[in-house]
């Protein structure tokens, strides 16, 4: 093929991507209207509700954290301060939960994409925690801070990603007592989406609080403006850096986002129906102690359980048991009136392969079909979450576009149906070029931007490209594309000279990453 060809089917290519829904549709809030999931029957749910309750009041956990240790015994608990252990009676802690909003708003820099938090909400999340990044130009290599202002331009670009996200990728290069300055800074410049950070001990949640001022004003608006995930140190026991970060953001009303992280047959008996229990115990007393700290405090109930593969003891993502964990995750928080996050591209390929693929298809529709109101990862997961993918999330952010066209319904109406069209044609024509065709043929169908749908002569001649392949030659493009949102002059100046003196105050302390 003459290589002017070659060139104009890549502009045409181009073309058509810059009409897929991941580019060309407005920002919007995503509802999800389909019936939840109800994987387990409401007896089974009150089981699982028993027996964690059961965990609480009479094996108990850790908390390592004086303040936590106090508020609990300020609030009636029984504490054992030598071993740093806390036995909740399960009408203290549903109290409390019961004190947590169903629903909230999260507030963006951009008013056009603060987001709704609960009830039929449904908020997209990229990758976070990786620590290589990894493209088809440099193989997987440690992570770096062009990597983390890379992924949180495409973040920006997909309108199908509702939150900038937090630890993207480890940037390597950035001394560890500053990482968390440089993320959410470049977030705030480089995005105006929703803001999340790091909820690791105290330090890090209280530069983040007091960044969000320099955008939001002091004091921060009655909504939140920011969170963060908080992992249980399973089994039973939230260690000092989560409970800092968890009673700093409560305590300003912020988000905290409460997720056991456990592997069912490591960290939690090796069946899912007791990892569920341990997952739901930790999860209330994490929710219990926010409110404690704040009554009415944002939280999200997080379901991060899954199996261990038997065979290696690592962690396996986007297998059965792993789904039937995230389904029975959101049952139990609606169970008790919470937003539920989940997670959505979880896979432990080692490329962006077709194990890759069909791991997160395991993960991401059980997410959504479960009713989940927050996945987090929902793009660019790799390698159990050691690896960040620039092709990985171009794959992933086509499949949430697919979700929002899947999402939107169908119309039945007597334009739709075109009876005239189907009188009108007849037994053996074909619908073309149908003015019913003509008017609608750009906008009915989902358009992607990944898929390749040549015949085979044609996709051989121009190049034989396979999805990892054109993913490559689509991140390049939109990062090629990028251009930063405004963002006030004095507001940038604010944040710059915030984040230059702090640097200087925390040289060479050790915070965690």
């Amino acid at each position: 093929m003459p290589n002017e060809q070659r060139a104009a089917r890549r502009a045409a290519r181009r073309e058509r991507r810059a009409q897929s829904p991941l580019l060309s549709l407005p920002f919007r809030h995503l509802r999800n209207s389909l019936p939840p999931l109800e994987l387990i029957s409401p007896a089974q749910v009150e089981q699982l509700h028993e027996a964690s309750m059961h965990i609480l009041e009479n094996i108990g956990l850790d908390f390592l954290d004086d303040e936590a240790l106090d508020l609990w015994a300020k609030a009636g608990a029984k504490v054992d301060p030598q071993a740093r252990h806390v036995w909740l009676d399960r009408g203290l802690v549903l109290d409390l939960v019961a004190k947590a909003p169903a629903t909230f708003t999260w507030l963006a820099r951009n008013p056009d994409r603060t987001l709704p938090v609960g009830g039929d909400s449904l908020i997209f999340a990229p990758n976070g925690g990786t620590v290589f990044a990894a493209n088809l130009d440099i193989g997987r290599r440690p992570g770096l801070m062009v990597d983390y202002t890379n992924f949180l331009k495409l973040v920006h670009m997909c309108n199908v990603i509702h939150i900038m996200g937090d630890q993207l990728v480890a940037p390597h290069d950035v001394a560890v007592s500053v990482r968390h300055l440089r993320r959410l800074s470049s977030g705030l410049l480089l995005t105006d989406k929703a803001a999340m950070e790091a909820a690791h001990g105290r330090i890090i949640t209280t530069d983040s609080i007091n960044m969000m001022k320099l955008v939001f004003g002091d004091p921060l608006p009655a909504d939140p403006v920011i969170g963060g995930i908080i992992n249980a140190s399973s089994p039973l026991r939230y260690d000092d850096r989560m409970i800092g970060g968890l009673v700093t953001y409560a305590r300003a009303g912020q988000v905290n986002i409460i997720t056991p992280f456990i592997l069912a047959g490591a960290m939690s008996p090796i069946s899912i129906a007791s990892a569920l229990a341990q997952q739901n115990a930790e999860a209330l007393a994490g929710i219990a102690l926010a409110q404690l700290v704040r009554p009415g405090a944002p939280v999200i109930y997080g379901g991060f359980t899954t199996n261990v593969d038997m065979k290696t003891g690592s962690p396996a993502f986007g297998t059965p048991e792993g789904a039937w964990a995230m389904a029975i995750g959101a049952q139990l928080a609606r169970r008790y009136g919470l937003p539920y996050r989940g997670s959505g591209s979880l896979n432990t390929a080692k490329s962006a392969d077709a194990q890759a693929a069909y791991e997160t298809m395991w993960s991401i529709w059980p997410a959504v079909l479960a009713g989940t109101n927050f996945v987090m990862h929902a793009v660019g997961w790799l390698e159990g979450g050691l690896t960040a993918s620039f092709e990985k999330f171009i794959i992933d952010a086509e499949n949430l576009g697919m979700f929002h066209h899947f999402l939107a319904g169908l119309e039945i109406s007597d334009e739709t149906l075109a009876l005239d069209m189907i009188a009108e044609v007849g037994p053996g024509g074909h619908h073309f070029g149908t003015p019913h065709t003509q008017a609608r043929f750009q906008t009915e169908f989902y358009q992607p931007i990944l898929s390749d749908r040549l015949n085979f002569d044609t996709w051989a001649e121009a190049g034989r490209f396979d999805a990892a392949q054109r993913a490559h030659l689509i991140w390049k493009e939109l990062l090629a594309q990028y251009e930063a949102p405004p963002i006030d002059p004095g507001v940038k100046e604010a944040l710059l000279d915030y984040v230059a003196r702090r640097e200087q105050e925390l040289a060479g302390q050790e915070l965690y990453t």
